[in-house]
């Protein structure tokens, strides 16, 4: 049995993009701790707020976000995005000498980042967790080669590369987790998901929208659904992915809006709805496939990874995708009725990540 100076310290930090990176990161947190390890977590605002409640007990450092400002217009997102890498590699720069003093203070015996590019570490095992190893853009060639460059360039700088998907053809990702050449050190997790699925649970909704993602495109996407829901005969829960808020509201006698749900009560909420409605951030997808859910995806404007998710995963028959640009939402529930929605085929490897973590503990 671990004891106190004996077990092992482990830094879990998440990107501060979107929510995904923090929610994700909690089945590897819960299996460092099943593994005898403590762990601590940095991060800063709603990221914070979310692990905070997910892990009370555990310590939370605070630590700067790169806090990428994000356009409003969709078709201006990547203009905006590289405009900010002068701003990313000095955030770079704070976190690597950040690292160096935390590691000294709090003991720390490993690193586990997830897409963070400054938190490697001479004298520690450190993790880069990514599923993009190729970075979209709307500008695609040879701007995407650079940025892959640039990508492997802080990669190699860790001791491993750990990428939440599958190898091979059935995979979840495409040409973003699987691209030609590999970092050092790579091993595929398998699909990594809080949530756990269960059969014979009673359906309370038509719908379930979950609104996520970076502002202004939430509060957008937020209005649309808002707007268009109240006149549909259907029951439907909005959450409106706004932690450490739990206002909730009764729009219509069957639609009911709630700022926030923990991992459990979301986990319920989607096995108790026929339908999802989501952005298709990488998170959420792993989400769906693993409670095998239907769902109408409607991509964050000008975010080419969720665009080229959308469209590749609607390909493959596993989820229905429309442009937020075209979204009519009584439109797309019919669309979807008769989509001809397909299983990902993984359903036996959905705990493919928890040896991987068993034998990363027992190396330190």
């Amino acid at each position: 049995m671990s004891t106190i100076s004996t077990r092992k310290k482990i830094l879990v930090v998440p990107l501060d993009w979107g929510l995904g990176h923090a929610t994700r990161d909690i089945p590897l947190i819960h299996e460092i701790l099943n593994a005898g390890c403590e762990v601590v977590i940095a991060a800063e605002g709603k990221h914070a707020a979310l692990l905070q409640q997910e892990f009370p007990q555990i310590t939370i450092l605070p630590l700067p976000g790169y806090r990428i400002q994000y356009a409003q217009k969709g078709w201006f997102f990547g203009i905006k995005i590289i405009q900010q890498i002068p701003k990313i590699v000095k955030s770079i720069k704070y976190e690597q000498k950040w690292l160096q003093g935390v590691v000294k203070e709090h003991h720390i015996d490993a690193v586990i980042s997830d897409n963070r590019f400054g938190l490697y570490h001479s004298q520690i095992p450190t993790v880069f967790i990514s599923h993009q190893l190729l970075i979209k853009t709307p500008f695609g060639g040879i701007i995407e080669k650079c940025l892959q460059q640039l990508n492997y360039k802080y990669i190699r700088r860790y001791s491993a590369c750990w990428i939440p998907d599958y190898a091979g053809s059935n995979n979840l990702s495409g040409i973003l987790a699987h691209p030609k050449v590999l970092p050092p050190n790579t091993t595929y997790l398998g699909c990594l998901s809080r949530f756990v699925n269960r059969t014979g649970v009673q359906k309370q909704y038509d719908l379930l929208v979950l609104i996520s993602g970076p502002e202004p495109q939430r509060s957008n996407l937020e209005k649309m659904v808002l707007e268009q829901v109240k006149s549909l005969p259907i029951s439907a829960l909005i959450v409106s992915g706004k932690p450490g808020t739990p206002e909730k509201q009764q729009i219509t006698p069957h639609i009911q809006q709630i700022n926030h749900l923990n991992a459990n009560e979301l986990n319920e909420a989607m096995l108790a709805s026929g339908m999802v409605l989501s952005r298709s951030g990488y998170t959420t997808l792993m989400d769906l496939v693993k409670l095998n859910k239907k769902a109408i995806l409607i991509p964050t404007p000008g975010q080419s990874e969720q665009e080229y998710l959308g469209k590749f995963l609607m390909e493959k028959g596993y989820f229905y995708n429309i442009p937020q640009d075209k979204f009519n939402l009584s439109d797309a529930l019919l669309a979807a009725a008769s989509f001809p929605f397909k299983s990902f085929e993984h359903e036996e490897d959905m705990e493919q990540y928890k040896p991987i973590v068993q034998n990363f503990v027992k190396s330190l």
